[in-house]
Order: C-alpha cells, then structure tokens, then sequence
C-alpha cells in the first residue's frame, strides 16, 4: 500500500481519517459531552459508521488502504503508547487489595463473558470475548487491542463499543446514587477500589468516582489504571487460547500461535514511563497524541463498518453485556467487601 504507485492514495486515506478524528476530538471537548464522559474514541467510531452508511461512495476507492492501515497498524502503536498512562509505582499504591481486586475481576468477568455469550446466548466467539473485553477491562480500548488478536470484523468491533458507551454511561449514573443511598457499606477507599474495578472506561471512571469525593476519585483512577495493566496478560492468554481453539468453528487447521507483540511494547513502555526519565509535559503531550491516534483508529474501524452488519449481529452483545454489568456490580462489590 506504500508503493510509488499507491504511496499517495494511502497517505490520502490517512488523511480522510485524521480530519474525522480532528472533529471527533473537538466534539469531545463540547461542555455536555464532555460532562457525560464520552471519549472522542466513541465519537469518532459513530462519526466513522455515519460515513459509511452515507456518504461512503463519494471517497475514492484507492483510499481503503489508507484508512485500512489506520485501523489495524496506527492501532497498534496507539496501544503500545496507552502505556505512557500508567507508572508501577502507582499500581503499587492501591497495595495488594486493590490488584487483586482488579484480577478477579477481569478474570471472573472475561469467564462469565465467554460462558454466557457462546454456551447461552450462541453469539460468535468473536464478538463475545470483545464484549467481556470492554467490560472487563476497559472499555473501548480493551476492544480495539483485542480485535487484532482475533481478527474480528469491524461490525462485531463496533457492536462491542456500542455495549460499552451504553453501560458506562449508565454506570455514571447509577453508582453516585447507590452512594448517596447509603446502601453499600464501604469507605472512601473502598468505593475507589470498587469504582476503579468495575466500571468500563476511564473517563467513565473519573465521571463517576469525581461525583463522590475527591479520595474515591484517585483511588478509582490507580485502581483502574490496574485493569489497564492486566490487558497484557489477557491478550497473551486469548491469543494463545485463540490460536488453539478459538478458531476451531471456522477451519480444521489449528493457526499457528498470534503473539501481539504491541501488547508487549505496552508493557515496555509502561517500565519505561515509571523511571520518570521524560518531562512530565513530554508525558502528557504523548498522552495526547495516543488519545488522538486510538481515536483515528476507531474512526478507521467505524467507516468499515455498515449498519447491515450491526443489524446482523442483533441485541445478543446488549443482553450479555448488561448481564455483565449486573455481575461487576453485584460481584465487585462482593469481591471488594470479603478482600477489605
């Protein structure tokens, strides 16, 4: 795609891409969007599908690789760079409590999620293990970093997005109420703890711990950068698990093992951002750059994506993902309760 012939036509595809991912990003920064939690990473998957079921037909068919390289390769990179969000030394700060609480849950969810999903429900193994994703770790960027690992179609990437602005947002809501209620019987710390394992993105964290207090707010943030860390070792298990057997519906043939090896310069870079050896101006400008690149990607995913193939997947991922909403709920709070 990078030929003298076709070098052009991608960097244009590229390009077609970033100028959505630019709208996307001042979308985001709107007084009400932003209020609501909504990463310009959601914007920019719906401003992606609106294209392709509209206007589609008016971009040059030469540009696909560019926007095909934007959703598969800049991706990759943009997951290797989420590292810059995280240090070990503030994974150490929660103490034992906190990742394990943080390991149970993405565990136990990912299992309910697989269990529910395939055995229950007959959805593809695909769409499945993206929705647990997006719940059990977090959010949309749990999706995008597996959907290459499981080689998933735009339409089964986006379904799975979709379950996570729904549930998010709906957590948002409900989890400063259930505070306020009086209901739970746990402290500031523990509602960090509880916050920051449970709930699906980070800015859907922030959302809900900042309506609380200030200390449940930093807790959950710590807490969930945790999660964030654990999408290592779920993407070396699911890809060894998928190279197995998860692919045993499509060909008889066993792949050979997919080593996603971006997950592994996400954990180098996290190594590397804990020595504090870059300005911290430096740090939150490749913060930006990441949160800008993960919005092109999905921006990429979303216009590969028609609403007939949604239409195809149906409401299977919303049942399964509001059964694992219950269960972070119910079970984090269990989980949180006999650990503290």
């Amino acid at each position: 795609m990078f030929s003298k012939e076709k070098r052009a036509d991608t960097s244009n595809g590229i390009l077609f891409v970033t100028l959505f991912a630019l709208a996307a990003t001042q979308i985001s920064q709107w007084q009400w969007v932003h209020q609501w939690g909504i990463s310009p990473l959601i914007i920019g998957i719906v401003l992606g599908i609106f294209y392709a079921n509209t206007l589609h037909h008016r971009m040059p068919e030469a540009w696909l690789p560019g926007i095909s390289f934007t959703a598969r390769r800049i991706l990759r990179l943009a997951v290797m760079l989420y590292g810059f969000y995280i240090t070990l030394q503030e994974v150490m700060m929660i103490g034992w409590i906190g990742f394990a609480t943080a390991s149970i849950v993405v565990v136990s969810t990912l299992s309910i999620a697989y269990i529910v999903g395939v055995h229950v429900l007959g959805m593809d193994k695909q769409t499945t293990i993206l929705t647990g994703a997006g719940s059990a770790i977090c959010g949309a960027a749990a999706i995008l970093a597996f959907e290459p690992v499981l080689k998933a179609k735009g339409h089964q990437t986006a379904s799975a997005v979709a379950t996570v602005v729904v549930f998010g947002t709906l957590a948002m809501l409900i989890y400063p109420l259930v505070y306020q209620l009086g209901i739970l019987n746990l402290d500031a710390h523990g509602w960090g703890i509880y916050i920051g394992a449970t709930v699906h993105e980070v800015a859907q964290v922030v959302g809900a711990a900042s309506d609380i207090s200030q200390t449940v707010s930093n807790d959950a943030v710590i807490v969930k950068m945790t999660r964030v860390m654990l999408l290592v070792p779920a993407l070396l298990f699911v890809g060894w698990w998928w190279s197995k057997y998860g692919n045993s519906d499509y060909k008889d043939t066993h792949e050979a093992l997919t080593i996603p090896w971006f997950a592994l310069g996400f954990l180098t870079v996290v190594g590397f951002n804990s020595f504090h050896l870059l300005p911290t101006s430096w740090v939150m400008m490749l913060q930006h750059l990441d949160q800008f690149l993960l919005t092109m990607a999905m921006t990429a995913l979303g216009m590969e994506t028609s609403l007939d193939k949604l239409k195809g997947v149906g409401i299977k991922p919303f049942i399964l993902a509001m059964v694992l909403f219950i269960w972070l709920m119910m079970g984090g709070y269990t989980v949180v309760s006999l650990l503290i």
